[in-house]
């Protein structure tokens, strides 16, 4: 299973990101996200962890010109992506543990799209989303449910973890809804509700999706982090050659679908 010809002119990571996974699964939750934040005309709205910028794109349509949209994510490279498909946002490079943020400078909404669970130091991190906010303000946070809720992404790990070894997918880490609404809770936010919800998620070229995800189990992979650049790409053709066998079920012509879930958390700063 090889990657089709034109995704091949893609030069990274990020920018693979934002043109394959963006539109297909962070773009309906970010949909999602914005809509819980109940945002409006003038509002300054701060996306941590903001990858190449979907939910700052979508925040900046709700509060128009007169209101203020900061994305800020630690990557270099996806806020080079972010710069250049928005450069009408103020994209900054920062960890979320010590956010780049004035003590004078406040916002009205703060918004963690699939962030969190990969945070080392998360309490340090909520206290710094609450930090950011006016007394009052608002948060939204969302954070995908366990990967055994999720068949397709759990019987691709099966595969990558014959080849790398047992994986700890960060990104699957915090799936926990009551530890999401304690975490909050302890970090000064009031009137903190937790959702579960499911949402069918579909990549139109399956193929670039099942290499994207073995590049990223690799990566968390211990096997992986030892390895230099062609062992790596070897490791990751060779999941993907096995991935074939378990993706039927999923697959709807060069298509795949499947639903995924998540927890999404609203908060009001005490």
């Amino acid at each position: 299973m090889s990657l089709p010809a034109y995704a091949m002119n893609v030069t990274s990571f990020p920018e693979m990101y934002e043109q394959w996974l963006v539109g297909a699964l962070f773009r309906p939750w970010a949909e999602i996200a914005v809509d819980r934040a109940g945002l409006k005309a003038g509002d300054r709205v701060l996306d941590v962890a903001c990858g190449t910028g979907i939910v700052a794109r979508l925040a900046r349509e709700h509060v128009g010109a007169g209101g203020k949209v900061v994305g800020v994510d630690v990557s270099p490279g996806m806020l080079a992506v972010a710069q250049r498909v928005a450069p009408e946002i103020e994209w900054r490079e920062g960890n979320a543990a010590a956010l780049p943020i004035a003590d004078h400078e406040t916002f009205d909404v703060v918004l963690c799209q699939q962030g969190l669970q990969f945070f080392p130091d998360k309490p340090t991190a909520v206290r710094e989303m609450r930090r950011a906010l006016v007394p009052g303000g608002r948060a939204v946070v969302a954070c995908w449910r366990s990967v055994d809720e999720v068949p397709a992404f759990k019987a691709l790990q099966t595969v990558a973890e014959r080849h790398a070894g047992p994986i700890t997918d960060h990104r699957y880490s915090f799936g926990d809804a009551a530890a999401l609404e304690r975490l909050l809770a302890d970090g000064g936010f009031r009137d903190v509700k937790v959702e579960r919800l499911t949402h069918t998620v579909r990549f139109t070229e399956g193929a670039v999706f099942v290499r994207m995800n073995a590049m990223a189990l690799v990566g968390m992979s211990a096997a992986g982090k030892g390895l230099d650049d062609a062992q790596r790409a070897k490791m990751v053709d060779t999941i993907v050659a096995d991935s074939a066998a378990v993706i039927p079920p999923f697959a709807q012509g060069a298509a795949l679908a499947f639903e995924m879930s998540s927890n999404i958390a609203t908060a009001t700063a005490g």
